[in-house]
């Protein structure tokens, strides 16, 4: 890689891990708070999904915004953002300031998405953008690692409280590290940009403006933006969205309620077994994330979009019937679960940056994250309702039924 090229992945990569290690650390979060706050899993699941849908909602504007902005100083915004959400966490007297404190770290947490993915899009040269995404995909899974771990290890010894107020440091250090990162963001773009114009292409030119403009260009943008291929990988990953959302935000509660993942005491501190599963799962998205990133270089993204989604599909499938079988059906479904479900992502994020042209990475990225994190927390909700009143069985057949269309909409992508 150019030293322009290592400088933005390291930057997406930081920011990325520091994103996971909040979004997943919530799960965790969640085993406490319904009992600090007395909620059930269907008020909780509307409170926790009302902070991930800002993350989908505030998407699109941040798309715009790195489109005519830049992305550098988007992600420094979320990191404050995502930091005083949290700090407002750990004071909360009552699950509706919780739902606030949550919204406020969802509206931080939305700037990072499309400002890092399009600064990865514009700014890597393109034979190395599929190891980009693939590094800035196994980073995000550090956090997921990390977050969660932390969560659990933390939570056996000290309030809950004062561990959300702890969660401030992730931000705080990440922003400053990043603040000091120096590159060029759209050397990439740039570079086809003046070679296209010197092939003397008079439909393109070197000079583009990504700039917010009128409303009038918006919709233009928009429109020109939802072609057949787009509209079709839109609901795609709302599909993956909502299975996303829905089977890792009450995941470790519904491991805690296993008899195998019983709490158990040592020296007058009670550990969740369930808690360290949980994080042992997401562990496993690291190597997902990779091996998604690595396979977009080497096939077509559509057949890797089929593959993953039918595996998930089976993992769903089979997490009920293995939590019955034993600990080790189960850890292999998990271990199956974790891995997939996080493969898709530079799957479908590469995808996209087939099917748009550069100017507009940001603007769909935008789009992209409207769809996987603001339609798909309504999983979280889904997730929490469907436990409240049918049980894990039927919860873990609609997720299957939901990321079965997904797979079959990538199917029509491919034959197309």
């Amino acid at each position: 890689m150019k030293s322009n090229d290592r400088a933005i992945v390291g930057f997406t990569m930081l920011a990325h891990a520091m994103f996971h290690t909040y979004e997943l650390a919530i799960p965790i979060f969640v085993t406490v708070w319904l009992d600090a706050f007395t909620a059930t899993e269907a008020t909780l699941g509307l409170v926790v999904g009302a902070g991930y849908a800002l993350i989908g909602l505030g998407a699109l504007p941040s798309g715009i915004l790195a489109d005519a902005y830049g992305s550098k100083r988007l992600v420094l915004g979320s990191a404050a953002g995502m930091g005083g959400g949290f700090l407002l966490v750990s004071v909360a007297p009552n699950v509706w300031v919780l739902g606030a404190a949550l919204v406020l770290w969802g509206a931080g947490a939305s700037l990072y998405h499309p400002a890092g993915l399009s600064l990865l899009s514009r700014g890597t040269a393109d034979d190395n953008r599929g190891t980009a995404f693939a590094y800035h995909g196994a980073a995000g899974n550090v956090g997921t690692v990390v977050g969660p771990l932390a969560a659990a290890v933390l939570l056996a010894v000290l309030d809950w409280r004062l561990v959300a107020g702890l969660f401030v440091i992730p931000a705080a250090v990440a922003g400053a590290i990043a603040f000091r990162l120096s590159f060029d963001e759209r050397a990439a773009a740039e570079e086809a940009e003046t070679e296209v114009a010197a092939d003397g292409d008079p439909g393109r030119t070197a000079e583009t403006d990504g700039g917010l403009g009128s409303l009038r260009e918006l919709v233009r943008d928009s429109r020109l933006l939802f072609t057949r291929g787009f509209v079709v990988l839109f609901a795609i990953i709302m599909l993956y969205g909502l299975y996303y959302r829905g089977v890792l935000t009450f995941l470790p509660e519904i491991l805690g309620g296993l008899s195998m993942f019983e709490p158990v005491t040592v020296f007058e501190r009670t550990f969740s077994p369930s808690r360290y599963v949980y994080a042992g799962l997401l562990s496993v998205g690291v190597a997902g994330q990779y091996a998604g990133g690595k396979v977009t270089d080497m096939i077509e993204t559509e057949y890797a979009l089929v593959a993953t989604f039918a595996a998930l599909v089976v993992a769903a499938l089979l997490f009920v019937p293995a939590s019955n079988a034993g600990v080790v059906p189960l850890l292999g479904v998990c271990v199956l679960l974790g891995f997939f479900v996080y493969a898709a992502a530079p799957v479908y994020q590469a995808t996209i940056a087939d099917y748009v042209t550069a100017d507009s990475h940001g603007l769909s990225y935008g789009f992209t994250y409207l769809a996987m994190f603001g339609v798909g927390a309504l999983g979280a909700a889904l997730a929490g309702t469907v436990l409240t009143y049918a049980g894990s069985g039927a919860l873990f057949v609609a997720l299957a039924a939901l990321v079965a269309l997904a797979g079959l909409l990538s199917l029509y992508l491919l034959v197309r």
